[in-house]
């Protein structure tokens, strides 16, 4: 089974990182991805650094959390369960009575054996999060009386940075294929795991060969990561990217869905439902308003990198999501991520192979400059410049050659010819 190296990885090492936006715990999930492949870049950059209309926060390090009982009995412990902690917490080191307490414990009443995780990103506060047995135990247990000790050795670091991974395969050619996942969530299997193990397993099949058109692979911190490194290399990206991946929630053995880019009609889209049709495989497409991945950054105004989403069973809508039952035992397998990788494979060889003509030449070209103003014999009663013209208006990276010969009403052969043609006098590249 190809996806077992990397689950095994995931499962025996990275799922007990307490992983953020920021600090060791992501670092040290970049730092074994990098064992694996050498050639992966760690970038950063520096907190408190403005990324477009954000800012990223300090970094944040945790090194102990836990609750004292009046008897001194840690009744919450971080390093038993490092959901247990409200990830962003500042320091604290107090006595609190159990009203205070209370109000600080997070629980799902519906779900009784699950601890939810819960973050403060943007806003300095602390808490814990208790399954919601545990939580009515405290309450039964102690009187109101009763004081506890909260410890939360937490630190910021405002010179800190936000660090990411990055990895190219060159190809054939310089139009690229962004395949994107997260890597800033803590001890969850699906909801952050599953992406990154299918994308070392996609790294592995290509890397060591020369695919037809580059791949870009990053891991990135969710939402922050996404729009730092498009701080860092939007002008790139919207130059060279046709299409990509992000890779969210594609572990389990459920269902298979996706996002579509904002407008539904990207080469990405076209080739994942290109894919799911030549597996033969049943799917649910989510609409573009109920987005709440990376795809809202790679598919926002003026960016409309043409990204799109796939998923086995979307964020939010498994019931183990964003709390301690999204484990390998629950919730992924092998059997769910290789049928992820397969949809996620088959749509990259897709749009690997597809040919996607982009124009040189910013605005309408002037024909007679390259030799190509004039009617050819083999062309006696149509006008093969507007063809041209026509060819160059549609290879503005949105259209592949079939795209383009459809609205052209001209044969496969015949844009071909045309391809040949402007790519020799230098006015279209692939």
């Amino acid at each position: 089974m190809p996806i077992e190296k990397y689950y095994n990885l995931a499962k025996n090492n990275l799922f007990f990182l307490c992983r953020s936006i920021t600090g060791k715990g992501t670092e040290q999930t970049l730092r074994i991805i990098k064992k694996e492949f050498p050639k992966l870049k760690i970038l950063k950059k520096k907190c408190r650094s403005k990324v477009f209309d954000w800012k990223i926060p300090s970094e944040w390090n945790i090194f102990d959390a836990y609750i004292l009982d009046k008897y001194g009995k840690k009744i919450v412990d971080f390093k038993k369960n490092n959901l247990h902690l409200v990830n962003y917490s500042i320091p604290f080191n107090k006595k609190i009575n159990k009203k205070i307490l209370l109000s600080k414990l997070h629980s799902i009443p519906h779900k009784p054996t699950a601890i939810p995780y819960v973050v403060t990103y943007y806003k300095k506060d602390w808490g814990f999060s208790v399954s919601h047995k545990q939580k009515k135990k405290i309450i039964n247990d102690y009187k109101s009386s009763d004081n506890f000790k909260v410890v939360i050795k937490s630190k910021f670091k405002k010179d800190g940075y936000l660090k990411y991974g990055e990895l190219i395969i060159p190809g054939a050619s310089k139009q690229e294929i962004l395949i994107s996942t997260y890597i800033c969530h803590p001890s969850m299997a699906n909801n952050e795991l599953s992406g990154p193990i299918v994308s070392m397993q996609l790294i592995k099949d290509y890397i060591t060969k020369k695919p037809k058109k580059t791949l870009r692979f990053v891991f990135i911190p969710e939402t922050i990561g996404s729009l730092t490194y498009l701080s860092e290399k939007l002008t790139h990206l919207k130059k060279n990217i046709i299409g990509g991946y992000n890779l969210s929630c594609i572990g389990d053995d459920r269902n298979h869905s996706c996002i579509l880019s904002k407008y539904e009609n990207s080469q990405s889209d076209k080739a994942l439902l290109e894919a799911y049709k030549k597996l033969k495989i049943k799917y649910k497409i989510f609409s573009y308003l109920d987005r709440g991945s990376d795809e809202r950054q790679y598919n926002s105004p003026y960016v409309n990198l043409g990204i799109t989403s796939i998923f086995r069973t979307k964020y939010g809508e498994y019931p183990e999501y964003h709390t301690s039952l999204d484990t390998f035992e629950n919730v992924v397998t092998k059997k769910g991520l290789t049928g992820g990788y397969k949809v996620a494979k088959k749509s990259i060889d897709i749009l690997l192979n597809k040919i996607i003509p982009k124009s040189n030449v910013l605005c309408e070209p002037r024909l007679s400059k390259y030799g190509l103003y004039k009617k050819f014999s083999i062309e006696k009663k149509k006008n093969i410049t507007r063809d041209y013209i026509n060819f160059m208006t549609y290879s503005d990276g949105k259209n592949d050659l079939k795209d383009i010969s459809t609205k052209l009403n001209i044969s496969s052969k015949k844009s071909m010819e045309y391809l040949k043609i402007l790519i020799k006098k230098k006015l279209i590249s692939i």
